[in-house]
C-alpha cells in the first residue's frame, strides 16, 4: 500500500490523520512526514494497527471528540 493509498484509506474510514498519529505514537506533523514516502512493511503494519484502534475510539464521531 502506498502512502497516498493510506491517506485515502484513513479518509474513507472517517478518520483524520491526527487520530491515527495518536495511536501510532507520533505527533500529527511527524506522522504526515512519515507518509511522504511509501512505508516499509513493518511501518505499514503498525499504521494499520493504529487505524484499527483509532476507528474503535473515533470511528463514529466526525468531530473527533471522545464521548464521556
Amino acid at each position: 500500500m502506498t502512502a497516498n493509498e493510506i491517506k485515502q484509506f484513513i479518509k474513507r474510514e472517517g478518520l483524520k490523520q491526527w487520530h491515527v498519529a495518536e495511536f501510532y505514537g507520533l505527533s500529527e506533523g511527524n506522522f504526515c512526514r512519515l507518509l511522504r514516502k511509501d512505508p516499509s512493511t513493518y511501518k505499514l503494519s503498525k499504521i494499520m494497527d493504529a487505524i484499527e484502534t483509532a476507528k474503535e475510539v473515533y470511528g463514529d464521531n466526525k468531530g473527533g471528540e471522545v464521548d464521556d
